[in-house]
């Protein structure tokens, strides 16, 4: 890799923001590697606000993929359409589960449209299905001039 960074491979093709290093849940944990999606954002001058007072606990594997999935489309998101200048992430405990946020100043969209329209929001319903079949919740709001925020929450039992 000489002497590139390791946020020179998280890009954004087409908008979707990708990268190319493999994940390291272990040794960057959850919020390590969801922080590193968040590059792209940076470089368009997004400002990157985290709260994470989760610290402790321990998130099994096929959720924390779940949660950085679903972090990687809301991120995806927020740098194609929202025009955003602040961002912010929140991971955390919650009862017996584990809560993702992310949450933006940006244009925001009619999410009612977005959830059942044809030709909108098809990264959204994939999400919410594997939320879904996952024993979990989600819950899109927004509205046009006001932000979006996406919340994600997963049962850890």
């Amino acid at each position: 890799m000489g002497n590139e960074s390791a946020l020179d491979e998280v890009v954004a093709v087409g908008g979707v923001i990708t990268d190319h290093h493999p994940l390291d849940f272990h040794t960057l944990g959850l919020a390590g590697c969801i922080d590193r999606l968040t590059g792209p954002l940076r470089q368009q001058g997004t400002a990157v606000r985290w709260d994470t007072p989760h610290w402790g606990i321990e998130i099994p594997a096929d959720c924390a993929l779940l949660l950085y999935q679903s972090a990687r489309e809301a991120l995806s998101n927020a740098f194609k359409y929202s025009d955003a200048s602040e961002l912010t992430v929140q991971l955390a405990a919650v009862g017996h589960g584990v809560r993702l946020v992310v949450s933006d100043d940006g244009t925001g969209f009619d999410s009612q449209l977005a959830l059942s329209g044809r030709h909108h929001g098809y990264g959204l319903r994939l999400m919410s299905v594997a939320v879904h079949e996952a024993g979990g919740t989600i819950n899109v709001r927004s509205t046009p001039g006001q932000g979006t925020t996406v919340t994600v929450t997963l049962p850890l039992d």
